[in-house]
């Protein structure tokens, strides 16, 4: 019998012949034969389909190059974000370096034609040499095989280490932030307050401090006159540090406008104003009403905290006198606006949700955030109170609230709306502050830190992890490693980084810090690709808050653009409907309030055609992209592989982030 066959047999045959059928014949008659029209048929479709895709893909590459092409026509010649740009160290050495890789790219060229070998030259043999050129060509190899190529593999080594513990730390957040989540561990509140007794819940000072925010002024201030709590038992702060006198008034006129609802609320505007936003909050709490409350609630003004913000974050206080900080969690409002923010959103979501939550649990300690957050009073004056030394005033209060054993709580669950930087400038602007302004806290607080009694593991905790590690080392080593040594590699293979650093590692890193945010996973790549891009820009703003450069002090309010969320509108219209802003002021202000009408009017008044507000040209982004480009090129020539596309990519990124192609278009 054959294999695979079936038989049939009956047990009373009545003129039935038996037939033995095979799998192969079985399977012969289920197909149905296909006709050769179908086949060309088939074909013709997909073929028609691929010769469509061209088509559209030359279209894509036409209005890309339409689009840069008028990027670099219509941007703007005087940069406000790099000041003399031609001045800068930074640039200067990357120009450097382009010019010298492009000069070696015509090398190897010469080299790779006439058949040279581009890789190694173990032995300098006189008698192989043909011609000058080639003689200079293996001089040269054997130079940078000799004295060159050992030092780049001494800092690339450097550079993998601090990489590794970087991952490893990286790793260790992963899992304390699961063990939270299997264990699930939240911070529970041990007495709450009765809600019939008015008087049982603590006096509160809301703080909402604001510079120019023209945009976001009216709905963060409605957001805060909205909170549930008692109203003789909060007093709201508006800290208008505004240069804008037309805005001055329009904030003090809804300030008015709330009060006239029963809102304990009242505006401060500063006549000199020193400081950035420290000074402002410095200023806030000289006032002698102050010593009548007991904690003091943070909002920026483009937090938009739900009502109930006050209850789920100050009853964690009771009964904990040693807890000094209750932080909310940031939420956005436009994190599916464009690429940026899509971007932003994974790194800020692996910020609140790993890092913020796993300190709080098990060090009881975390930066705070400059907003979104309620302070108790006492520990803010027991700690110094806020100090105009730094751009990262929010951190420097928090370290020193530690050093002086006050404890944190950070709450995952409550969510407090914001915005998210849309155009490149004000994302750029912002994580300069936030790069600089840390390190100008560590040369600060150095000595502050090693002469305090906190335990020698909160020291060192504060000295290597949350200085040293994430913010000095992470800049250093991922500008250093990506922007400098791989592409110097190309050009001295003797030294070349090996595959496992340029890929596995960094997209598994990458994967650890987009699993809090599981929707972004198909920006995995371009991530990845924008974290080194920024790494310039951190680099930059670790070194000048290192040693105390200019730009070090630099602090530009970030833009906003006053998008509102479901729930804002819902609440400004159960809001009454205002008058205008000419009606406002000639109830509430005199002869000077009609002065400023007539200046709001001439402000209002066209007055010939607007200059329009144009994209920038980052000139380092755009030398770093032609640079990498440059050993993409060179990599391609001896072979690489993944080096190649990591280099090709990493310079495509460059080119796009360095012409403003990503984030808020504008022109």
């Amino acid at each position: 019998m054959a294999p695979s066959s079936v038989v049939v047999t009956i047990d009373k045959p009545t003129n039935i012949s038996l037939v033995e059928l095979t799998e192969s014949d079985m399977l012969f008659e289920k197909q149905k034969p296909t006709s050769t029209k179908q086949f060309s048929w088939t074909l013709l479709l997909k073929a028609h389909r691929i010769v469509c895709l061209f088509p559209y893909l030359a279209m894509l590459l036409s209005k890309t190059l339409v689009t840069v092409k008028k990027r670099i026509a219509v941007a703007n010649s005087g940069t406000t974000d790099e000041v003399v740009y031609k001045e800068r160290l930074m640039y200067k050495f990357i120009k450097v370096f382009l010019a010298i890789s492009v000069i070696g790219l015509v090398v190897e060229f010469v080299a790779y034609f006439q058949q040279w070998d581009l890789n190694f030259i173990h032995e300098f043999n006189p008698t192989n040499v043909m011609g000058l050129l080639h003689w200079g060509y293996m001089c040269w190899v054997s130079l940078r095989g000799e004295y060159v190529a050992p030092f780049i593999m001494m800092l690339s080594q450097f550079c993998v280490v601090l990489f590794m513990i970087q991952s490893l730390d990286r790793f260790i957040l992963g899992i304390g932030c699961f063990w939270i989540k299997i264990k699930k561990i939240k911070p529970k509140i041990d007495e709450s307050y009765d809600v019939e007794d008015a008087d049982s819940f603590p006096m509160v000072l809301v703080q909402i401090p604001m510079c120019n925010e023209r945009e976001v002024y009216e709905q963060s201030i409605a957001s805060a006159c909205q909170l549930d709590w008692p109203k003789d038992r909060i007093l709201i702060q508006v800290l208008d540090d505004s240069s804008d006198e037309i805005l001055q008034v329009l904030i003090r006129n809804e300030v008015n406008s709330w009060r006239e609802k029963g809102i304990n609320i009242i505006y401060r505007h500063r006549f000199i104003r020193t400081g950035y936003k420290a000074g402002n909050l410095h200023s806030a709490m000289q006032c002698d009403y102050v010593k009548d409350y007991e904690f003091v609630a943070i909002l920026d003004a483009d937090f938009q905290p739900n009502p109930d913000f006050l209850k789920l974050t100050v009853p964690h206080f009771k009964g904990k006198p040693d807890v000094g900080l209750v932080q909310a969690r940031w939420a956005f409002v436009n994190k599916d606006e464009n690429l940026l923010t899509r971007l932003q959103n994974i790194n800020l979501c692996f910020h609140f949700e790993v890092e913020q939550q796993v300190n709080s649990h098990f060090l009881s300690f975390f930066g705070f955030n400059g907003t979104a957050g309620v302070w108790r009073i006492k520990a803010l004056e027991e700690s110094g109170g806020w100090l105009e030394r730094t751009t990262v005033e929010d951190m420097d209060i928090a370290v020193r609230a530690h050093l002086n054993g006050w404890k944190f709580v950070y709450l995952n669950d409550v969510k407090v709306l914001c915005e998210l930087p849309e155009s490149y400038e004000a994302y750029k602007k912002q994580q300069h502050r936030w790069h600089s302004g840390p390190m100008q806290l560590f040369r600060l607080c150095l000595p502050a830190i090693l002469k305090s009694k906190i335990s020698k593991w909160k020291k060192a905790n504060l000295i290597f992890l949350f200085f040293l590690l994430r913010k000095l080392i992470l800049p250093f080593y991922s500008f250093t490693l990506f922007c400098v040594i791989l592409p110097l590699t190309m050009f001295i293979p003797e030294a070349e980084l090996p595959i496992w650093v340029i890929c596995y590692v960094p997209v598994t890193m990458s994967i650890l810090n987009i699993l809090p945010a599981p929707k972004a996973f198909p920006f995995l790549m371009p991530y990845l690709l924008f974290e080194n891009t920024m790494s310039v820009t951190k680099f930059n703003a670790m070194v000048s808050g290192l040693f105390q450069l200019g730009s070090a002090y630099e602090w530009v309010v970030t833009k906003k653009t006053g998008r509102s969320s479901e729930s804002d509108l819902l609440a400004f219209a159960e809001r009454e409907s205002k008058s205008l802003n000419e009606e406002k002021i000639q109830r509430r202000l005199s002869e000077s309030g009609l002065e400023m009408l007539g200046k709001l009017k001439e402000q209002e008044a066209p007055a010939g055609p607007k200059k329009k507000k144009k994209n920038q040209i980052y000139r380092k982004e755009l030398a770093l992209a032609f640079l990498l480009l440059t050993a993409a090129t060179r990599s391609l020539l001896s072979a690489h592989g993944v080096h190649f596309y990591f280099l090709l990519f990493q310079g495509l990124s460059f080119l796009v982030v360095g012409l403003d192609l990503i984030g808020e278009q504008v022109a």
